[in-house]
């Protein structure tokens, strides 16, 4: 029994993080260097720079200039472009550090595993955040942001206290993502078309609802 919990403490913990860093990799560095310096959760070895005030502080300005720039229409997609090539390798970083000190194969297994649960989750945060900007009103972006916030320090704070909770709520995710990404597909084509059109002749705007 302890091996089993063992096990999925480290799991959730391992695609808990990865999950997190790819909707909002500043609030799941904060949240667990908090946690971390709070006693709340011991850290990993490879995991405890988390923990370091100079970390701490770079996340959370990094924080707040997030917070502010993914409720802004526009300049949250353009602020997720950036951080593709920042959320998913980040992603990855933490999930291997998660494992801790085991075999190399171990940790390169858990870096891949990570990185793709981060790209996923980056993707279907920003596809989402596209369709959002095609409505005329604020209200929605700053919903959808205040939304994933909770999300990520609920989840990163679930994945620590309640990993098997957290990794069945995981997998339903995994399935709502895997339903949901051919029609973030199909509205962002459209939305692109529509932004191709309106260059070149001004056409009126489709409809971008993914069916």
């Amino acid at each position: 029994m302890d091996a089993l919990n063992n096990i999925s403490t480290t799991l959730a913990l391992t695609m808990g993080l990865a999950w997190a860093s790819g909707i909002n990799l500043y609030a799941t560095l904060l949240t667990l260097g908090l946690l971390a310096n709070s006693g709340n959760i011991d850290l990993p070895p490879n995991l405890q720079i988390v923990a370091n005030p100079l970390v701490l502080g770079a996340a959370g300005l990094m924080y707040c200039v997030e917070f502010f720039a993914d409720k802004t229409p526009g300049v949250d997609t353009g602020w997720d472009a950036i951080h593709t090539f920042i959320r998913i390798p980040a992603g990855a970083m933490l999930a291997a550090g998660a494992v801790g000190e085991l075999n190399p194969a171990v940790e390169l297994a858990a870096a891949i595993i990570g990185g793709g649960m981060a790209a996923g989750s980056h993707v279907t945060k920003a596809g989402t955040r596209i369709l959002i900007n095609t409505s005329p009103e604020p209200f929605s972006n700053w919903f959808a942001s205040v939304g994933e916030d909770v999300a990520v320090i609920a989840g990163v704070w679930a994945c620590i206290n309640h990993p098997i909770l957290f990794l069945a709520a995981l997998v339903v995710f995994i399935l709502l993502m895997i339903w949901w990404l051919p029609r973030i597909w199909t509205g962002v084509k459209k939305v692109f078309r529509l932004i191709a059109n309106l260059f070149r002749n001004g056409n009126p705007p489709p409809d971008v609802t993914p069916s």
